[in-house]
């Protein structure tokens, strides 16, 4: 028995609008009429256009950087969105409110490493549940504790079953030749699954972080001489963890080539520019978050993450199992 809203309906912020229209295409319904922007004091605002009593509702929001109709917006500006527009929703009575957040910022701040630090993934997940949402959709968290701090259902979607349909195609032709290569040891978990599923041999970059936003590789743990390698990581924020890490598998490991795969492209600072410069010769991202407007690099391609969304939306509307889209 279904026991929550009458139909679906999906709305969406200014962090990722296409991938809201991409998965209303796939569902097969029109995206929900709303309008969500700031005044000109920096006050975000918004405004649902259509009646949502007793629907269950789906807000499509990643908590990242945008720029719509040319102005940017911050990570804050995606999560007062996000929050208003629950709140909005909640006070129109709808049926059931998810928030769905292909990346879920701040996640990387999700535990005290030194005293007085804040742990801030645990405040937004406070501040999401307070603000009115049922349950959350998200995809590949940095951490899977996070799920731990919300008081609601979380369904943490896996990236990795749409990177293994794509290599699978891609080194079919020299499948014994290639190696899933984990950036750091705190990855190798998440490598190890993901080799397992390609039916390949793994090795790790060992390497020591300085300070934030850097690092220092050290040495590699496995044999990658003559190989194609596939380096994997669910995010990759300003690049110079990737780019270190390709540059001491060819220089060091005597790799083939190097290919890259994350699940979240957030692509802050000189990350662009550095994976122009890098040695890597491909790098492909989910399109959880949007790629840069107006900034061209042939290496970075994505990969649409609409069709997993949307089936997932379908299996929460209709209270059915969502695990087989885990396998």
């Amino acid at each position: 028995m279904i026991a929550h809203g009458k139909d679906i309906k999906v709305f969406t912020g200014n962090s990722n609008p296409q991938l809201a229209k991409d998965i209303c295409k796939e569902l097969g319904i029109p995206l929900g009429s709303s309008e969500v922007g700031a005044f000109s004091d920096g006050e975000n605002f918004a405004s649902i256009y259509e009646t949502v009593r007793g629907s269950d509702v789906f807000v499509v929001q990643s908590t990242c950087s945008f720029v719509d109709e040319g102005k940017p917006g911050t990570v804050n500006d995606s999560l007062m969105e996000l929050l208003i527009m629950i709140d909005a929703l909640k006070r129109a009575s709808a049926g059931r409110i998810t928030a769905v957040i292909p990346y879920f910022g701040y996640a990387r701040q999700d535990r005290k490493t030194k005293p007085r630090d804040p742990i801030s993934a645990k405040l937004v997940a406070n501040l999401i549940t307070t603000a009115g949402a049922d349950r959350v959709l998200t995809m590949d968290l940095h951490a899977n504790q996070i799920q731990g701090f919300f008081d609601i259902p979380v369904d943490n979607l896996l990236g990795s079953p749409i990177f293994v349909e794509h290599f699978t195609q891609k080194y079919a032709s020299c499948h014994d030749d290639t190696m899933i290569v984990s950036p750091d040891v705190g990855s190798v978990a998440r490598a190890r699954a993901f080799a397992q599923k390609l039916n390949m041999p793994l090795a790790i970059v060992d390497k020591r972080r300085q300070k934030a936003n850097s690092s220092e590789v050290m040495n590699i743990i496995g044999d990658v001489r003559d190989k194609h390698v596939i380096l994997l990581d669910d995010m990759v924020d300003t690049g110079g963890s990737l780019c270190h890490a390709a540059k001491a598998l060819v220089e060091i490991g005597g790799a083939r080539d190097v290919t890259a795969c994350a699940s979240h492209g957030v692509l802050s600072g000189p990350a662009i520019q550095r994976i122009m410069d890098s040695v890597l010769d491909e790098v492909i991202f989910l399109n959880t978050i949007p790629a840069k407007p107006g900034i061209q690099c042939p290496k970075i391609k994505y990969i649409s993450v609409a069709h997993m969304f949307a089936e997932a939306i379908s299996h929460i509307y209709m209270e059915t199992s969502v695990s087989p889209l885990f396998l």
